[in-house]
């Protein structure tokens, strides 16, 4: 299987997981799966009152520079992790 086949597979069970994982794991599911599909973040950093969506951006510019497969692969393995 392919890598971006199995991003999209992993894209599918990570919403079928046993349990709902904490908050810093689903900003790190988040980041991965933004970096994975889209590259570098882009675009305004939310405002101070949007507090979601604000991490949201921080978690993903914090992986500035990986690689779009990089973070393929990372995400795959994370929601491979969960999935136990």
């Amino acid at each position: 299987m392919s890598l971006q086949e199995q991003f999209a597979q992993a894209q599918i069970d990570s919403k079928n997981l046993p349990e709902r994982p904490d908050n810093m794991t689903l900003l790190k599911i988040y980041a991965l799966y933004k970096q994975g599909a889209s590259g570098d973040v882009s675009g305004e950093r939310p405002g101070f009152t949007d507090m979601v969506g604000r991490a949201k951006y921080d978690a993903w510019a914090a992986l500035k520079g990986t690689s779009q497969d990089d973070a393929m692969q990372q995400y795959v393995d994370l929601i491979d992790d969960l999935k136990d």
